[in-house]
This record gives structure tokens, C-alpha cells and sequence, in this order.
């Protein structure tokens, strides 16, 4: 009963509001998620929905975002955004309706004289605040930074935290950043960095250095990078150099360079077809670290595509279907996970999608997703 109330709330008030003002925009989107692998029911059956608005009027739009979910109101957000005379203002504020509680409060501004630009952001948590002051300019070929916080997280007042001042100038044949760092506790370090610089007979390497002066040490460090140009034919190579040492206490050596994997991608008649082979660092389950269509599937090494890519191809209706192999799959050809999509835009406003997420080695149907969008 109290998740039927919640809905009708928020979508009479959302629909209210919608009509009340032709400077309104918004969404209201739900998603509902069916996984079929629970033990129990309706443990399995997670609903979300959201509903953002923004009213603009002038050079300002005041925004608003409520979240739900399965029925438990637990999002709630505000924001603005627009401009004073020449000062640019935006902000932030945040509640958990779940424990009836403020989460935090953030207001920037901003304002150019002169060619400098001047920042100020202020953050506001329970029993803690910040103040971060920020300055910046270009003067013929150098550039500088400023950046000075204030604040304590425990006794909320303005005590000094740090200060930050960042220059960068041009030297010989380099482009130099100089960067100047103090805390509470006094100097912490001077360095000075810079990158991009090529070899001649070299042109795929270029490097990078950084000299940091602290207190009691020195410490020169090499950050050779590698970018052997277009590869062509709508193929993709993840590459990397394989280094050691690159400090004063370790010399830079490369040993060569080591390919991670390779990707095809496609299209013909608004249909692209994608291919990645992956094979690197942080491959099996470190989180979101592997590229293209393997972001977030980061159990398996290898993956398929075939998605819509524009009206062209079959109107409103849109999809993508993606196949996983595992390394030591038990099913044919290693399959071992299958993830479908679709939409359909059953009127101007309105769109319809469905989701499947089939785990093929365990032969479960882990997720069932449909999810409901209206734009106005």
C-alpha cells in the first residue's frame, strides 16, 4: 500500500507540475528488474523509478530528481544553475529520505576580470564544511593555478587545510608544469613535470619526467608513454610498453611492447558489428578496467556485438545483443554469458526497452529487465 501511495505521489505531482508550465522538462523513467535465479519471491523483483524536472526561466533552471526504490523513497535532490551579472552560480542539495536526514549542500561561483578567473565552491556536510578557493590566468606563455582549501570535516570551521599553486611555462624544447603544495604542517613539496616530448628517430615513444623536491629527498621519475598512430581497417590495438625503474634509484628500462589485445568494429546498414579480444592487466575480475564492451564483464576475455546504430536500420525499434566467452567455459565454444537489449519508441514520449541477462554456463536466466521512459 505504501509503495501504490509513494508512485501516485510522485507521478501526480511530476504530472502537475508538467502541465502547469510550458518551461518545464523532465523524464520519469522506471525500471523494473526480474531476477530469476532468487530463492525466494518477490525477493527477486527490483523496481526503480525516477522522475527529474527542471524549470528554466531566464538564464537560471532549477532542477529537482526524486528516486524510488521498490517503494522506498530514497532519493531526493536539488539543484540550480545560471547567472548573476558576471558571475556564473550553481548548486546542490541533498537529502536521504530514508533516514529524514540532510546529506550536503554545495554552491560554486565563478567570475573572469581581467583575463583571471576566479572560483569559489563551498561544501556543506553534516558537522563539516569546506571552503576551496581557486585562481587562474595566462600571461603571454605561462599559465598559473591557485587553489586554496579551508575547512575541517570535525569541528566545522575554516581552519587552513592546504594551498595549491600551479604554473606552467615553456623551457627549451618542453612545456613545464611547476606545482607548489603547502598543508597545515608546512611545505610538503615543490615539483616540476613534463610530458609529450619526442625522439626524432623515435616518433611511436615520447617521454615524460618529473623532478619532486621534498625536505629530505629528490626524486627524478621517467613516464614513457607509446602511441603507434592509426592502426586502419576499423581495427583497434591495446598496447603498452613494458617498463622497470624509471627513478633516480632505478634506470628506465624498456624492455619492448607488450599487446593486450585487439578490436573490430564495423557497420553496414545501420548495424555495427564489434569484436574485442582482451587479454591484459586486470583482466578476471578487478572491476570496470577492461575496454570497449568488455567495461563491467571484466570474468571473461572476449566478446561479440551486433546493435542498431541509427533510425536507418529498423526505425524506432533499436537492440543489441553481446556474446562472452570464458577462458575455461564448460559450454560450446567456450559461451559463457549472453546479454540482449531492445527498444521501442512507441510514441514521441514514450519508450518502451527490455533487458535479458543469460548466465549460459550456469544455465540460469540472471536478469529480466524492462524499463518505461517518458520525456517531456
Amino acid at each position: 500500500m505504501k509503495r501504490a501511495l509513494v508512485f501516485s505521489l510522485i507521478f501526480a505531482v511530476g504530472l502537475g507540475v508538467a502541465v502547469s508550465a510550458q518551461t518545464l522538462s523532465g523524464y520519469w523513467e522506471t525500471t523494473i528488474i526480474l531476477d530469476l535465479t532468487a530463492a525466494a519471491w518477490p525477493a527477486g523483483v527490483e523496481i526503480n523509478s525516477e522522475i527529474g524536472i527542471d524549470y528554466t526561466v531566464g538564464d537560471w533552471t532549477f532542477g529537482s530528481v526524486t528516486g524510488v526504490t521498490n517503494g522506498v523513497w530514497d532519493v531526493q535532490d536539488f539543484s540550480f544553475s545560471g547567472v548573476l551579472g558576471a558571475f556564473t552560480l550553481s548548486g546542490a542539495i541533498e537529502f536521504d529520505p530514508t533516514t529524514v536526514a540532510f546529506t550536503e549542500l554545495n554552491v560554486e561561483t565563478g567570475v573572469s576580470i581581467a583575463g583571471v578567473t576566479f572560483g569559489v565552491e563551498f561544501t556543506l556536510v553534516p558537522n563539516g564544511t569546506e571552503l576551496i578557493l581557486t585562481g587562474s590566468g595566462v600571461a603571454g606563455d605561462v599559465s598559473i593555478d591557485v587553489e586554496i582549501g579551508l575547512g575541517d570535516q570535525v569541528d566545522c570551521d575554516f581552519d587552513f587545510e592546504y594551498v595549491e599553486i600551479v604554473v606552467g611555462f615553456p623551457f627549451c624544447c618542453a612545456d613545464i608544469t611547476a606545482e607548489l603544495s603547502f598543508t597545515c604542517a608546512g611545505f610538503q613539496y615543490v615539483e616540476f613535470c613534463f610530458d609529450g616530448l619526442t625522439i626524432e628517430n623515435l616518433p611511436w615513444l615520447t617521454l615524460g619526467a618529473c623532478v619532486r623536491f621534498q625536505t629530505d629527498s629528490k626524486v627524478f621519475t621517467f613516464d614513457p608513454s607509446i602511441d603507434l598512430g592509426v592502426i586502419g581497417c576499423d581495427f583497434d590495438l591495446y598496447y603498452r610498453l613494458d617498463t622497470h625503474g624509471g627513478t633516480n634509484y632505478t634506470p628506465l628500462n624498456i624492455e619492448g611492447i607488450i599487446f593486450d589485445g585487439i578490436q573490430i568494429a564495423c557497420e553496414i546498414g545501420g548495424v555495427q558489428f564489434t569484436g574485442i579480444t582482451y587479454w591484459g592487466p586486470d583482466v578476471f575480475g578487478a572491476g570496470a578496467s577492461s575496454p570497449g564492451i568488455l567495461a563491467g564483464y571484466e570474468d571473461y576475455w572476449e566478446a561479440y556485438q551486433i546493435a542498431t546504430t541509427d533510425d536507418g536500420c529498423c526505425g524506432p525499434f533499436s537492440f543489441d545483443v553481446t556474446v562472452f566467452f570464458d577462458e575455461n567455459g564448460t559450454a560450446l565454444f567456450d559461451v559463457a554469458y549472453l546479454v540482449a537489449n531492445l527498444e521501442i519508441q512507441i510514441a514521441t514520449q514514450f519508450t518502451f526497452g527490455m533487458g535479458l541477462e543469460t548466465d549460459v554456463q550456469a544455465g540460469t536466466v540472471n536478469d529480466l529487465t524492462f524499463t518505461f521512459l517518458v520525456e517531456w
